[in-house]
């Protein structure tokens, strides 16, 4: 069991990590922190939090784990103010969704501190966000993948391990550069899809119209385009290199199809259709990528 938490960010993820703990008798108080006080003000009416900190620093003071759960361009500068107030025995985390930029800007922000930090990215959320959305079963049956950096300490890593799997995580373990790739194919993209085809249709003067028609294939395909959007305007920036050769990718396989349709092919279009169609029926829910302790 911790001590205290020290939330930084009392959003949707930090407020549900925090009920998750408090359910599961993991931590005895909670600190938070969020730039808006309302944000704090009504995680402290729901329990969330225990204690309102004026400060990221005056969270992480005395606390044994201390969440990140702030938008990804926010970790260095969140990371160098608590810094300080983070003791050896510490655990910090991190709940971005993008890996290199804070493994990156974690030793300089970090200094002595670095052995304690344990990056981490838990594979949930909802579109919508802020603690009014919060959900103790957030986390529950996901995946969490840990980045820990070389300095990272051992005992600080079997922590971090330990506490999402007894929040009913399935934990594994990748380089950051192999985390960002993969996520840029099958998380960022997808988001950066959905937006572009919202707004494509908010452009066009009978998009209202066509939207009224819509049914609930469009619905379940642009539903992240209601995600947060300063959150994911974040994201797209921070692994841009990785997301815009996806969407090169992309591109170059819709043209594909834009041929096919415009040459008439009606063969070679069935066949990758059903390509299409063959590969995402065999895609079982995807398997955690194998690390040294499987959970």
């Amino acid at each position: 069991m911790f001590e205290q938490l020290g939330l930084i960010g009392c959003g949707l993820m930090g407020s549900s990590f925090a009920l998750a703990l408090k359910r599961a008798g993991l931590v005895k108080r909670v600190v938070g922190f969020s730039p808006s006080p309302a944000s704090t003000e009504m995680a402290l009416k729901m329990g969330v939090i225990d204690t309102v900190a004026s400060s990221a620093a005056q969270a992480a003071t005395g606390a044994d784990l201390v969440l990140l759960a702030v938008p990804v361009a926010a970790t260095e500068a969140t990371l160098k103010s608590i810094a300080p107030f983070v003791t050896a025995d510490s655990l910090v985390m991190d709940v971005g969704s993008t890996k290199q930029d804070v493994v990156r800007a974690a030793p300089e922000a970090l200094g002595a501190r670095l052995p304690c930090f344990v990056p981490a990215h838990p594979i949930c959320g909802k579109e919508r966000s802020g603690v009014q959305n919060a959900d103790v079963d957030l986390y529950a049956g996901k995946k969490v993948i840990l980045t820990p950096l070389p300095e990272t300490a051992e005992r600080q890593l079997a922590q971090a391990r330990q506490l999402w799997t007894a929040l009913g995580c399935e934990v594994s373990e990748m380089a950051p550069d192999a985390h960002d790739a993969a996520y840029a194919a099958v998380s960022h993209l997808p988001h950066l899809l959905a937006f572009a085809m919202m707004n494509s249709l908010s452009a066009q003067a009978q998009g209202p119209q066509y939207l009224a028609l819509a049914g609930s294939g469009f619905r379940d395909f642009t539903r992240i385009a209601a995600s947060e959007p300063a959150m994911w305007r974040d994201i797209l920036l921070a692994n841009r290199d990785e997301l815009l050769a996806q969407s090169r990718l992309f591109q170059a396989s819709l043209q594909a199809l834009e041929q096919l349709i415009a040459a008439g092919d009606a063969g070679q279009l069935h066949r990758s259709i059903a390509q299409a169609s063959q590969s995402r029926a065999h895609w079982p829910h995807p398997p955690a990528p194998s690390s040294p302790q499987q959970h």
